[in-house]
């Protein structure tokens, strides 16, 4: 019979040979990979599963080994399920906004976009500008398709007046971009918007370039919790 350390090394080994089964149809673009070459599918996939092994046998007294190979099929599954999801989403959001002045960031499970100044609003206003109607529409459509996600809409302003009217003018801005991306069917219940000012810039607001850096809108996208992801077709 195995012993629980052998059998913990075979959950270990199901772990690296279930992230490499998962094909990422993406992997020739080089988006949702990491350094190593691994997609993040596969990363994911393989945490969640040595995770799951130990947890299985934490649970399964009477035959650890038995549990940590359940824990680790289970759990790497659910995981890789949500890296597989979240790298065909990571793509199509790149292919989507590519021109448009809008930043796709991967950030472990989360997914955000920063949308600059100079084409989300003027200064002092929280009306869209003409500039951004394309990118929202094509944020709009992705989100539509890729809509198991919390959605948080965060507004920024430069340090230019007041706190207060600052803190008001980013939530306003947060509150246009959530408008308008309901307005093309998206779902309100999956979002959320706050203001926060000046807070957290990502340039200098001693210059003009800087400042319409910092009148941004940044969209967060992370997982639902307790959402079971099924692979994206």
């Amino acid at each position: 019979m195995l012993t629980f350390r052998r059998l913990i090394i075979a959950a270990t080994a199901l772990t690296v040979l279930s992230g490499c089964a998962t094909q990422n149809p993406y992997d020739n673009q080089g988006q949702a990979q990491n350094s190593s070459g691994m997609s993040k599918t596969a990363k994911y996939g393989g945490l969640g599963a040595l995770a799951g092994a130990v947890a299985g046998a934490a649970i399964d007294h009477n035959n650890r080994g038995k549990g940590a190979l359940i824990g680790a099929a289970v759990a790497g599954a659910a995981s890789a399920g949500y890296g597989y999801y979240a790298d065909k989403q990571e793509a199509a959001l790149r292919a989507s906004m590519a021109n448009t002045g809008v930043e796709v960031q991967r950030q472990g499970d989360n997914i955000k976009l920063v949308m600059p100044g100079n084409i989300t609003f003027a200064t002092d206003s929280s009306a869209i500008a003409s500039s951004f109607y394309s990118p929202l529409n094509n944020l709009a459509g992705s989100l539509k398709q890729y809509n198991q996600n919390m959605i948080e809409i965060v507004g920024y302003t430069d340090s230019t007046g007041g706190r207060q009217h600052n803190m008001d003018l980013s939530q306003q801005r947060a509150q246009s971009v959530a408008t308008y991306l309901t307005s093309q069917g998206v779902d309100a219940a999956h979002l959320s918007v706050r203001g926060a000012g000046p807070d957290s810039p990502i340039a200098s607001n001693a210059d003009v370039n800087g400042r319409a850096q910092n009148r941004r809108v940044e969209v967060n996208l992370k997982p639902i919790p307790g959402q079971q992801y099924q692979q994206q077709q």
